[in-house]
């Protein structure tokens, strides 16, 4: 079958909320995919985040089929032998004294919305049904009803309200707002340390350390959403280390699994997270075996691997070729690690028919709030590889 083929298929039979360039993948391999024709294209959106370790990762992989000839679902009526494992080697490497499982990311922001407000009822002592989370504008959690009820994107809110109530918007990199907007029944405040969603926006060198403290001084729960941000893809393991501060509750999913398996958790303190008793919340699929270790082996890698070594050192790389393009429709170019956006100006006529182009070129990348193409590499690229996108990039930035 041809590409046209299969979008004529998924056309007609599948539902239209999405949009995606159209080339249709067969198979991966490191920061490489392939279509169906045969055609090798080098993955610059790596599944928004979730592969940063590449395609096909071979020892994640073999940890996958082994544990699928073991068992693969136990459900959380029973325990498995490799969720205990996964919890104690994540909460060691990430400083935190406890993990929840989930599968996808959005699972986890709800149950850090959970977790904060029941945080708020059973410990701060909010008055019940009163709790207050602070979010910010331009924010991207997630699609369920509960998070796009604190979205500012028309779009994602347009014919699904009525909305959940209990979220106050702020301004995004605004440490004066997050102060005026706290008050006795605010649980927590919600932010993404880089907005990816809204155009790779970074904020100020010292906001979050700012509303840390913020949060802190008013016994608020600073809670970080590092789903796309996380596991090496700013130059750190986690975003928010680049201010030196550990937040209350991290979320996290995406690259947990290397793009092999669903899997999110939410990590805490033991009083936070001990705020849950058996029966309160839960997930048939999560924790379970396959997933775990799939995850186990995920984090290996990145530690192993040296990723947000990588992603630091490569980023700035890039982030110093990019600064080289001399081109009348660029605005500004922007990025941490390897999470990079260019801008365009509006009257470029938009970043998709960059990407198309880039397409035809070999070359994938997303646009993302219209005007910015998105660049976020696997973490395992080289330097060659690099210099092979760059210069696809400038032909392409000079060409259109």
């Amino acid at each position: 079958m041809t590409t046209q083929d299969y979008i004529q298929i998924e056309e007609k039979y599948g539902a239209h909320n999405y949009h995606p360039l159209d080339v249709v993948l067969t198979r991966g391999q490191g920061v490489w995919v392939y279509d169906v024709e045969g055609k090798k294209y080098l993955d610059f959106l790596s599944a928004y985040s979730a592969v940063n370790q590449g395609h096909c990762h071979p020892r994640i992989l073999k940890a996958l089929k082994e544990q699928a000839e073991r068992i693969t679902l136990t459900s959380r009526a029973f325990r498995n032998d490799q969720l205990p494992l996964l919890a104690k080697e994540l909460c060691e490497l990430t400083n935190y004294a406890m993990m929840l499982p989930m599968n996808s990311g959005a699972e986890a922001v709800e149950t850090a919305i959970k977790t904060a407000r029941k945080w708020g009822y059973k410990i701060k002592g909010v008055e019940e049904d009163k709790a207050e989370i602070i979010t910010c504008e331009n924010n991207f959690h997630g699609r369920t009803t509960t998070i796009v009820s604190f979205s500012t994107e028309k779009q994602y809110r347009d014919g699904f309200g009525p909305f959940t109530p209990g979220f106050v918007i702020i301004p995004y990199n605004d440490v004066n707002a997050l102060e005026q907007a706290i008050n006795k029944n605010t649980v927590a405040f919600f932010v993404e340390p880089v907005q990816g969603e809204a155009g790779i926006i970074i904020p100020d060198e010292g906001y979050l350390k700012k509303a840390y403290e913020i949060c802190k001084t008013n016994n608020v729960l600073f809670i970080v959403d590092e789903i796309q941000t996380g596991l090496g893809r700013t130059g750190k393991l986690f975003a928010y280390e680049h201010e030196g501060i550990k937040p209350d509750i991290v979320v996290i999913g995406k690259a947990l699994s290397g793009g092999c398996y669903p899997v999110s958790a939410v990590l805490s303190s033991r009083e936070i997270l001990g705020v849950f008793k058996p029966g309160d919340h839960g997930s048939t699929f999560g924790g379970n075996p396959l997933a775990c270790a799939v995850a186990r082996e995920a984090l290996k890698v990145i530690v192993d691997e040296k990723l947000p070594e990588r992603s630091a050192e490569l980023g700035e790389y890039f982030l110093n070729k990019l600064q080289n393009l001399n081109n009348n429709h660029i605005k500004e170019i922007r990025g941490k690690g390897l999470f990079i956006g260019i801008e365009l100006k509006p009257e470029a006529g938009g970043a998709r028919r960059f990407c198309e182009a880039l397409k035809e070129e070999g070359l994938l990348c997303k646009e993302t709030h219209e005007n910015v193409i998105r660049l976020a590499p696997p973490l395992i690229i080289t330097k060659e590889e690099i210099d092979w996108a760059y210069e696809k990039i400038e032909k392409v930035m000079n060409e259109l």
